[in-house]
């Protein structure tokens, strides 16, 4: 453009020099407006994660002289462990100010290993079933994007690695962070490129492992890091890891964890308690805990034949068929009735599906056929819970 006299100077276009109606809706295409160009995703739902602020702990608050791999504390996060010193694990109320959390998963080493094997490994994890990540549309090319957001604290500053890891096509992705100040709350926010290659499965197994390494022996550490997907490659998955077990006075807390599609980090989604209890459901439930409640009952029942008593329990629908798990000792529960009381042992479960079962115990009665009564907790140290885990 050729200006007569000098040029006008540049000025910057405001709300008030729009006139409304220029920019009509049919002027914009539907495909244009995504949801990373939104500043809010009113979408349900959208946090991958399970239990992200770490307010349900069926298990225990607590958990000491960890280790093994299992799940301890916090509902849908399991601890891998592999010669890698020893922890307390626990629910903790050390939270970011102003965040909104009451909880947190905290790590505590208790025995130190300042020099870990090739072989050992520290990491928590969280597994997902990949009927419900079809919405990712992995493995098409257009594959979504996945954003993890989280609060981490810790003693030991320094490199973190995290890990996508597909189980069904052995792929994965593996980023790093860095905790910059000791024992300060920092936010960090990661974004995954979406895989073009290898669907996932549309089922009820495990098909996306999300990992938090806090420990890693050479096994992991020395390739490179693999930053883009790509076939799992063990040497690649930790590469730059602190050894969080070289101390006791090392400490590890993280909470407000969100994995989303798409790649802006949207705040994280409150689901209320009840609902979230609901969700965790579907893995774990405690049927009866002595541990918070000396005398809880377990379950209504009446002995059906000799010896044997039937008690009615419905659980919630899992996402397998479950397992019983449950702590075993003379005489840690008691059925009783209206002649009485008994103690006894152990209980049993007959689980022909993800939703039904009958628990009962053949233990040794003198109660009368169709005996009404209730079996309860009898030990503070006994439980029963139902375990459907990926």
């Amino acid at each position: 453009m050729t200006y007569i006299g000098s040029k006008p100077a540049d000025k910057v276009l405001t709300a008030s020099d729009i006139t409304d109606g220029v920019v009509s809706t049919a002027k914009i295409a539907d495909n244009a407006v995504t949801a990373d160009k939104t500043s809010y995703k009113d979408v349900p739902f959208r946090n991958i994660i399970i239990n992200g602020d770490m307010s349900q702990a069926q298990r225990a608050t607590s958990t000491a002289s960890i280790t093994a791999s299992g799940y301890y504390t916090i509902d849908r996060f399991k601890t891998n462990i592999s010669s890698a010193g020893t922890w307390t694990q626990s629910q903790s109320t050390t939270v970011p100010s102003g965040q909104g959390f009451a909880t947190s998963l905290k790590m505590d080493c208790t025995t130190a290993d300042g020099s870990l094997g090739a072989a050992d490994s520290l990491n928590i994890q969280q597994r997902i079933e990949g009927q419900n990540l079809q919405y990712l549309k992995k493995g098409t090319s257009s594959a979504q994007s996945l954003t993890l957001s989280f609060w981490v604290k810790s003693v030991l500053t320094g490199t973190y690695c995290v890990n996508l890891i597909d189980q069904d096509n052995s792929r994965e992705i593996d980023k790093s962070y860095t905790i910059s100040s000791a024992s300060t709350w920092e936010k960090k926010t990661i974004t995954f490129a979406g895989d073009t290659t290898g669907t996932l499965d549309d089922d009820n197994a495990k098909s996306l492992e999300v990992l938090w390494w806090l420990g890693a022996g050479s096994n992991y550490t020395s390739g490179s890091l693999q930053t883009s997907w790509g076939s799992t490659v063990t040497a690649n998955r930790a590469v730059g890891q602190v050894n969080l077990a070289n101390s006791t006075s090392n400490n590890f807390w993280i909470t407000g964890i969100q994995l989303e599609a798409g790649s802006v980090a949207t705040d994280f989604e409150v689901v209320p308690y009840d609902q979230n209890l609901q969700r965790c459901y579907r893995y774990y439930e405690m049927m009866a805990d002595g541990r918070q409640d000396a005398d809880a009952i377990i379950a209504l029942g009446f002995v059906y034949q000799t010896n044997v008593i039937s008690l009615a329990y419905q659980w919630h629908p899992k996402r397998s068929t479950p397992s019983i798990s449950q702590s075993s000792g003379t005489n840690y529960f008691r059925y009783q009735r209206d002649g009485g009381t008994e103690d006894f042992d152990s209980i049993k479960i007959y689980i022909p599906n993800a939703n039904t079962g009958l628990i009962y115990s053949d233990d040794a009665f003198t109660g009368a056929d169709d005996e009404n009564g209730w079996v309860q907790i009898n030990n503070a140290a006994a439980y029963v819970a139902l375990s459907a885990e990926l």
